[in-house]
């Protein structure tokens, strides 16, 4: 994506990437958009990459962006909207959605509980975006007809590799070789 640079319309939360640490930035600061994918946005603030949540998409002077699905008729879980709704999270660093990164593992719908049950990773054991990754499909995730629960477990068992990624993924990346 082209850069973009804009101004802060209010005090907008920010998390650093790739640690994960909280910050603010205040109402009036220059920025610069890196990509704006799934919602949120990665940008660049005095020299460092920050996450903004789409939630706060209005301090940047955005419009949240809506996950619409297609109608689902009755009171079943449709599997494709949980998968619609994780493919609409993206790395903050990455420009690829999670389930083609490969960091998705499963999606098990139980349609007694309402629930959605989703095993996924990290490129990187450490990442401290992780819990605003796993955070990011739970909230889109709860968006889809007729979720009630969410629940995700983050493992590491097996260990992500760039052979996980799709071939779309890994062209778009450098990484098809």
């Amino acid at each position: 994506m082209q850069q973009n640079m804009v101004v802060t319309q209010r005090e907008c939360p920010a998390r650093r990437v790739p640690s994960g640490q909280l910050t603010s930035i205040p109402a009036g600061q220059f920025i610069s958009i890196k990509q704006d994918l799934g919602g949120n946005y990665t940008i660049t603030w005095q020299g460092n990459m920050l996450r903004i949540d789409g939630t706060d998409a209005g301090a940047i002077g955005r419009q949240p962006e809506e996950l619409s699905f297609s109608e689902n008729p009755g009171d079943q879980i449709d599997p494709e909207h949980v998968w619609q709704a994780i493919k609409s999270v993206f790395d903050p660093e990455i420009p690829v959605n999670l389930v083609d990164l490969g960091l998705i593992y499963s999606v098990d719908v139980d349609q007694q509980s309402k629930t959605a049950n989703i095993l996924m990773t990290l490129t990187a054991p450490g990442c401290g975006m992780g819990p605003i990754l796993v955070g990011d499909v739970e909230y889109r995730v709860a968006l889809a007809p007729n979720v009630e629960n969410v629940k995700v477990e983050l493992i590491f068992d097996p260990p992500w590799h760039k052979d996980m990624m799709s071939e779309e993924a890994q062209l778009e990346t450098g990484l098809f070789f």
